[in-house]
Parts: structure tokens; sequence; C-alpha cells
């Protein structure tokens, strides 16, 4: 006899259909449930003593990330490498376009120092376009901004290393007004678009921008190494660490740099207002600090910020000769190893980079970069040494064996082992929070959970670190396997049977087909990186059976090559049927892909 649902299963239902496509939410009401709170606590002063209360605390917090402000140096500024005629940037701040910003607002977003909450935005979108596309455009007409939009309450997160105790180890998280952000967003989009068409930010830059991304990143940094390994090669990688980067930029010379990539006028003018004269507090638990003026950085939570530290550091790979890629300010500086001279030429950038950083007062914190060799040292079995500059101290770089590069675990010899263990325990923990909090899921409980905040712990960037062990590819699939036995129902059945009851497929061939669709990103486009430095196609000479995009089998040497995203998805790609690879976009190509092959959700 079927169960009657019971007022836990209505309230279990209620509570996960909530949860879709809100992971803040998720996560906020597994915080709740923790009966260890993950939250600051006492913190070191500088006279030695603990703070004895959240006001105390915040009042510290604030004396340290003052601290960080850059003062700038007076005199004439730095002129940059790249200067581009003024241009004329147009913002359109029609109703139109404010009610599909009113109307695209998050509901669950926490609301700015003004108070007003993005659901009451959302809520009166109707009647709130017309007069907030007037106050949008008098602003930007006249670049003077509300006080209440240059505020922040700096909401502190412990970046998870290092004592609690030290005001150092928290990051400064602001939120400012969600009005202001609709406003930012409109202007975001036409800074955007100007860039784009332009071609103004580095292409070896993957950040914040369309058809870029952490995977793009890791995909072009892995294909060039993993290429130089089979080669024979060695390479030595510095990951660069600036000093508190978005919080040290200096206003002058940031408004400096958009000016010289042309963007003048009006523009220039409302984000000079935007940058400047701004405040914050910090806040714990409901105790403020005092208010404090913000002196540097790129406002941090708001929609400008990051796209304006873009623009500062874009000239970066002008200034070097050798390999480098950006993620915002996650920069790393590479050069295959011939000899000694690749290993001067690398220290010669990095010596490039630190002039520059002192130029433009965006520092580096020397004791925080990282050095990898990767492969085989120089002939003599000696590694390179390099070092950095910190004020009139000389610095060796700090030389490690393994390194988190966007998120992503890497070791020297490039196996993704370490990363198979990371992800296996992230995703483990979050099946450990549902199996305490969550006892009585049927199916279509699992899979919202599964999907949305189990698995990706398992699938971040995987086309760039895919295991090919089998003792990584099991750790992995032991994972869903567990998940899957969180159902009642399921229970007593065989790993396979419980996949086709859930409409799953194994990890393995999901993994094939991410690299099928990140292929075809790549190739048609819609990955705004150079498809040429991955495939080629095969010429009109080889047999014509199979669709008219088939790519050229690669030899390769090395396991780490062979099993590298660009080698082996050759095979699986070559395979598909012409009305596959046809599709003109990439959800066409995912239903396209799952109709015809195995490798489904």
């Amino acid at each position: 006899m079927e169960e009657l649902p019971t007022d836990e299963d209505s309230y279990r239902k209620r509570i996960l259909n909530g949860f879709k496509g809100k992971p803040k939410r998720f996560y906020g009401h597994m915080r709740k449930l923790q009966t260890v709170k993950d939250n600051v606590r006492a913190l070191r002063k500088d006279d030695g003593h603990l703070t004895k209360n959240d006001e105390e605390a915040a009042n510290t917090l604030a004396e340290h990330f003052q601290s960080i402000f850059t003062k700038e140096k007076d005199g004439i500024l730095p002129r940059g490498t790249d200067i581009r005629k003024p241009a004329d940037i147009k913002v359109d701040f029609s109703e139109e376009s404010v009610l599909k910003k009113l109307q695209g607002l998050a509901e669950d977003k926490s609301p700015g120092p003004d108070g007003i909450h993005p659901l009451f935005l959302k809520s009166c979108a109707m009647s709130l376009a017309r007069p907030l596309a007037h106050i949008f455009q008098k602003s930007y007409d006249s670049s003077q901004i509300p006080s209440d939009w240059r505020t922040a309450h700096i909401m502190p997160i412990y970046k998870k290393a290092g004592a609690r105790s030290d005001p150092a180890n928290y990051r400064p998280v602001s939120l400012t007004s969600v009005v202001c952000k609709l406003m930012e967003s409109i202007i975001k989009d036409a800074l955007t678009h100007y860039l784009e068409v332009n071609a103004i930010i580095s292409p070896h830059q993957h950040g914040f921008m369309t058809g870029r991304s952490c995977l793009t990143n890791l995909l072009e940094t892995l294909e060039c190494w993993t290429k130089a390994l089979d080669e024979g090669l060695g390479i030595d990688v510095l990951y660069l660490d600036y000093r508190k980067a978005f919080d040290s930029v200096p206003h002058k010379r940031l408004i400096e740099r958009i000016n010289e990539y042309g963007i003048t006028g009006k523009l220039l003018e409302w984000v000079r207002s935007f940058l400047y004269s701004r405040k914050t507090k910090v806040g714990i638990r409901g105790s403020f600090s005092d208010w404090f003026e913000v002196l540097s950085g790129v406002p941090q939570g708001s929609v400008l910020g990051p796209l304006l530290f873009l623009l500062f550091v874009n000239e970066l790979p002008l200034w070097i000769v050798n390999n480098m890629r950006m993620f915002a300010d996650d920069t790393k500086l590479w050069a295959c190893i011939h000899s000694e001279a690749d290993s001067q030429s690398l220290q010669d950038d990095l010596n490039k980079l630190v002039d520059w950083s002192n130029e433009w007062q965006l520092g580096f914190n020397p004791t925080k970069c990282k050095l990898m060799h990767i492969g085989q040292p120089l002939q003599n079995g000696v590694a390179s040494k390099y070092y950095m500059m910190d004020g009139t101290s000389k610095v060796e770089v700090q030389s490690v064996n393994e390194e988190k590069d966007l998120g992503v675990y890497f070791a020297s010899d490039l196996k993704s082992s370490k990363q198979c263990i990371k992800s296996a325990a992230k995703a483990r923990s979050v099946l450990g929070l549902v199996r305490r909090h969550f006892r009585r899921l049927d199916i279509e409980d699992f899979l919202i959970i599964y999907k949305t905040y189990v698995r990706p712990h398992l699938e971040i960037c995987i086309q760039a670190w895919s295991p090919h062990l089998q003792k990584d590819i099991q750790r992995l699939e032991s994972v869903q396997r567990a998940a899957t036995k969180l159902v009642p129902s399921l229970r007593n059945l065989s790993y396979e049977n419980r996949l086709q009851a859930l409409q799953l497929t194994s990890l393995y061939d999901r993994r094939i087909r991410g690299d099928l669709i990140e292929t075809f990103k790549i190739l048609s486009g819609f990955e705004r990186i150079s498809s040429n430095q991955f495939f080629q196609l095969q010429s009109s000479g080889y047999a014509t059976r199979g669709h008219t995009m088939k790519l050229q089998v690669q030899r390769a040497r090395l396991d780490v090559r062979k099993h590298f995203f660009s080698q082996r998805v050759v095979q699986h790609w070559n395979s598909l049927p012409q009305r596959v690879v046809d599709a003109t976009s990439v959800t066409s190509f995912k239903r396209r892909l799952d109709n015809s092959s195995r490798y489904g959700h």
C-alpha cells in the first residue's frame, strides 16, 4: 500500500522546490542547520589582545581594511602602452532597458545600506522603470551620484586559510545599493560592447568576459603545457599574487588607464564620480564599525568593479615576451625551458612586471607568489630559481610541487589525482549534509539536490583535468554510486538500475558529453578562443565518410598528452553524425547529441 505524504514530506517538498536555481538559499539553509557556525570570531588586535564583542571585532577589521588602501604618489602619472582615440560610447537609459534590468533582478539577494530590497524593485518594476530611467539619465548627464549609492556595508568572509583570529585572513565583501547596481549594469553593457567591438581586452585575459572563463583559461594553459611535455621540454610556471588587488587599485591611475582606452566624456566623468568619495563600514551580526572613507580600489560587490580592474591590468601581457594567462587578478607566467637563457628570459619578464607594479602602484606579494617546475629541469639537473624585489629586499619565489589554479589542483606531473581527491571529498561533504537533514528523498527531490549541489563539485572545469587513471575514475564514480542510494526506494537496485531509474548516466559518459559540447563551442566560435591552438580539421585528401568537420588525429608520446582534452575528444567527435555537428546553437547541439548517443543528462 502506497504511503501517504506526511507534513514532513510536504515541508521538504516546499523547501527543495525553493532551492531550484538558488544555491545561495540552499547553502544558507544548510548553514542554519549546522551545529558549528562558520562566523567571525574573536580577532587579535594590534596590541595582541583579542576582541571582546562584535563591535570591537568590526572596528578591528575596519582598521585592517583601511591599512590596505593605496596612498597614491604625487607627480606625473605614468602612461600606458595602448593609447586609443576618444570614442563616443552610447549608454541606453531608456525605460525599456531599465524595465528589463528590473525584471531580471535576483529576488534572494541582499539589499545595500539604503535598505531597498531587490524583491521590492522587481515586484514594482512596471511602476519604477520610468522614474529610474529619468534618475539614471540625470545622474549620467551631470556626473553626480547620490551619496547612498557610494556607501557600502562590508560583510567579512573568512578565506578558509590561516588563523581565524587574524584580520588579514578575512575578505571584505561589500553590500552596495541595488538601484546603483542597476545603473552600473546598463553602463557595463555599453562599455563591454565597446571593448569587444574594438578588441581592447587582451586575449590573455579570461575573467568576466563573454565566451571566456576559468575553463578556457585552463584549457589554453594545459594545451601549451602538455604539448611542451610531450616534446620533452620542461616548463617553469610563476603564479603571481597581488597584495589585495581589488582594494589597492589607485584611483588616479585607474582613471588615466580608462582614458587611454578611449573612454572619455560623460562616461569617464561618471566613473570618476563613482570611484571617489565612497564610504563604508564593517558589519558583524548587526554590530557595525565606524564609517571610513575608501581611498583606493574598485568597489567589491559592485557591477562595474571587475571590468574596471580588467582595464587597469590589461596591458600586462605587452610587457613580457613569454606566456601569460590571467583571470582578473589571478595571473600566471611561464616559459618552456630549453636552456638557461630561457630561465633568464622568464626572470627578465618577472622583473618587468615588478617594475610595472611599482609604477602603477598595484604591488605583488612576493612571499605568496609560487614557482612550479613541470617536467625535467635543465640538463645539469638543477632547477632554476627566480627572485622578486620587495621594496629593497630580494625575495626568492617559493617552489611548490602542486598549486591550486582557478579552483583546480595541479601537480608538477600534471596528473589529476589530487583534484579528484578534493572534488570527491567536497561532494561527499555535501552528501553528508543532505543525508543528515533530508531523510526521505524521492526521485524528484534527489535530482534537484544532486544535479545542482553535489555533481557540480565533481565536474568543475572537468574538461581541463578529466582523469584517465582507473583509481581516479572510480573515486569520482563512487560518489555518484553512493549518492544514488539516498533514494530509499532504489537502495536495493544495482548501480546501473539506479541510474536508469533516475535517468542519469555514468560520470564517465557525462565527461565525454562535456568534451563534445566544449569542442562544439570552440569550433563554432561560442568560446572566444582560437580553435587552431587545439584542433586541425582533416584535409580533403582524407576519406570523406562521416561528417565534414572531422578533426585530424595527432600523435602523442606521453599519457598526460594522449589523455588531454584536445586529444581524447577527437575519436568521439569524428564519430558524430553530420546532423549533430551542423547544429546552429549550443542548445540544439546538446539536444541532437542526446538524441543520437548514450551521453545523456
